[in-house]
């Protein structure tokens, strides 16, 4: 073997045992920064920036995404304590020609904040989970809740659940920041049955959708100088900044939220996959059944297994006999942490034991079907935040692709069997080649689509000339870091995807996953990142030259967000 090769397995086997390990993390050491070296400290190695403005703290730091693929050793990191302090540093950096990037939770995949390799000597990073966490409720039919960016869903659901609010859907995770959430269009699963009636105020589509008013840091042709402007629902700008993936600053953001709900969830792990990812008009308990049944649905499904695992909610006001009664989030314990055993079975995968995926995958669907016995959460019940929210900062550290598939309620089975059909033919091929390029889960959700009026780069915004096609499959797989042939794998399922869900449907990236996927991994196929793209979105140009006008100097902006939104 020459010495590069033993350099790059060295550090492929680096990157996915360090991946492994880092599911270990304790939530304190999940996102956060490694360290802290205040600015004008005799350990600092950064030059500091001129004329920083006095009194804002700033300190050395590193960064690092979810699965610590993106790592920039020492960056300047900013901690502003109020909004007029974000205008002051967004001031200092137009005339100093620095760039500013907002900083939540770092639960991302791709380049939004800091691409990988990045130039950072010009760049502060600032600091929103601090200080920029302010809560505010509001009661009501339907209510609302006013907050800071910084703030995490964790902290707004609870805040909500107090005053007899919540949301209809939310992330799986709550260790992320609103201003993350928001800038991507994240969202849950689920969507209203046919014979629903839900409360005031609900959304099934994006969080973003939920949005009423936001503040953000924009430039003032009139002043000279970044203000803080407010934007409301009636004005046509406000729906760029709804989903802005990064280039620009929101402080503050007020969204409906309705009367909260009691949710029943039941866990499933007795359905052969070929039935749940079925043809359509098979019968049986596929997942759009479960969509038709009870709206709300999420397979998750590992290769080289016979049955995924499904998690069934519904709207149950009154306690079922024997659901257990949910008293807070993050029941599934035993999908939160990494056995010594899974982490065995990684170190052999990265050490070239490829043929040991499939003993992996099915010891991780082992782990699932007995830790929903053990801890006795195959039926829970409770309010809505405790069962939608399941995954903590200490799960394996996995990296995920993920689009939008946007098609009409009846052809959910279609869209979710093709996908099937195709990752299941891609992965024998690869397989009778020797290679196991895939030992994380795919996951599959269902939402309702965002309005027409609704945020412009939303993957799941309505398309106006397909008001039918009112239903979003949420299209996930995964594998883990540095798993050698993900990289051509991801781009053959990409390419498929994008050539296959057409005339019945239409496809958009999810923003904080991969996407634009080349043999050397995501983001680097410029015909999908400058053509594909933005050839998904209606009003793409809208939404760049928007946001440009509020940022013509691109303080909010990195190199991967130059060439996305030039």
């Amino acid at each position: 073997m020459s010495d590069e090769s033993a350099r790059r397995n060295s550090l492929t086997r680096r990157t996915l045992l360090g991946g492994a390990a880092a599911a270990g993390f304790a939530a304190a050491a999940g996102m956060r920064p490694a360290y802290r070296i205040p600015a004008g400290s005799a350990a600092a190695t950064l030059t500091t920036p001129p004329d920083f403005p006095a009194g804002v703290p700033l300190a050395q730091q590193a960064f690092r995404n979810w699965s610590l693929e993106i790592v920039v050793e020492n960056v300047w990191t900013a901690s502003a304590r109020t909004p007029d302090e974000v205008v002051t540093l967004a001031n200092w950096a137009h005339q100093h020609g620095y760039r500013l990037r907002a900083r939540g939770k770092g639960h991302t995949w791709s380049p939004l904040v800091l691409p990988a390799g990045a130039d950072t000597s010009r760049t502060v990073l600032i600091d929103t989970t601090t200080h920029l966490t302010a809560v505010d409720v509001r009661g009501g039919s339907p209510g609302s809740v006013t907050a800071q960016t910084g703030a995490t869903l964790d902290a707004i659901l609870a805040r909500l659940e107090e005053a007899g609010l919540g949301l209809a859907t939310t992330t799986a995770p709550g260790d992320l920041t609103l201003g993350g959430v928001l800038a991507i269009g994240g969202h849950g699963t689920g969507v209203p049955t046919a014979t629903e009636n839900p409360p005031a105020g609900s959304g099934f589509g994006t969080l973003s959708a939920l949005v009423t008013s936001l503040t953000a840091v924009v430039w003032s042709a009139a002043d000279g100088r970044y203000v803080l402007k407010t934007f409301t629902r009636g004005e046509a700008d406000l729906r760029a900044f709804l989903v802005h993936l990064g280039r620009a600053f929101v402080t503050e953001v007020t969204m409906t939220a309705a009367a909260n709900t009691r949710i029943r969830c039941q866990n499933w792990y007795d359905v052969n996959v070929a039935t749940v990812f079925g043809a359509p008009g098979t019968g049986g308990r596929t997942l759009g059944s479960y969509v038709d049944r009870t709206g709300r649905v999420e397979a998750i499904w590992f290769p080289f297994t016979d049955v995924p695992w499904l998690k069934v909610w519904s709207v149950a006001p009154d306690k079922p006999l024997f659901a257990k009664q949910l008293d807070g989030p993050y029941a599934y314990t035993f999908a939160n942490r990494v056995t010594e055993d899974m982490s065995k079975l990684l170190g052999q995968i990265a050490a070239g034991g490829g043929d040991k995926t499939p003993a992996f995958t099915k010891l991780a669907m082992s782990i699932v079907g007995s830790g929903l016995i053990v801890t006795g959460t195959w039926d829970v019940w409770g309010w809505s935040k405790n069962s939608l929210l399941y995954v903590e900062p200490t799960t394996l550290r996995i990296v995920e692709a993920g689009w939008a598939v946007l098609t009409s309620r009846a052809n959910v089975q279609r869209v979710v069997h093709e996908f099937h059909a195709r990752y299941q033919s891609l992965l024998t091929t690869y397989q009778n080649r020797g290679s196991y390029p895939v030992n994380g889960p795919i996951e599959l959700r269902i939402t309702g689509t965002d309005p027409v009026d609704g945020p412009l780069l939303s993957p799941a915004r309505v398309r106006p000339d397909h008001p039918e096609w009112d239903t979003v499959v949420w299209l996930d797989f995964a594998t883990y870091p540095g798993t050698p042939g993900a990289g051509p794998f991801f781009r053959e399922l990409e390419q498929w995807i994008w050539q296959n869900y057409t005339g019945y449907a239409t496809v958009r990236p999810e923003w904080s996953k991969g996407w634009a996927y080349t043999d050397d991994g995501p983001w680097r196929d410029s015909s999908v990142v400058g053509g594909t793209v933005p050839a998904a979105f209606d009003d793409w140009r809208t939404a760049r030259q928007t946001l440009n006008s509020y940022d013509p100097a691109r303080v909010f902006s990195n190199a991967f967000l130059d060439t996305l939104l030039p």
